[in-house]
């Protein structure tokens, strides 16, 4: 697979990524499974995976203002 902006390879990865869970509320998902682009900071989550971040994030608080939530593979 090709990156979208540059052309590079992605290749799998695991990183950690933020994610804005309301006005003033950050979800940090840890050990997130991602592909990164290996010329550019272009990434790319695959749709298995963001539908589990999409679960994940509607059953966050979004009261707290920084939550840290280590990602299951």
């Amino acid at each position: 697979m090709r990156c979208t902006v540059c052309g590079g390879a992605l290749s799998e990865t695991i990183t950690d990524l933020p994610f804005n869970v309301g006005d003033t509320s950050i979800v940090i998902l840890k050990d997130l499974p991602v592909l990164e682009c290996e010329r550019c900071p272009e990434y790319l989550i695959e749709d298995g995976v963001m539908s589990r971040v999409d679960r994940i994030l509607a059953r966050t608080d979004s009261s707290a203002g920084l939550k840290i939530i280590r990602f299951a593979a």
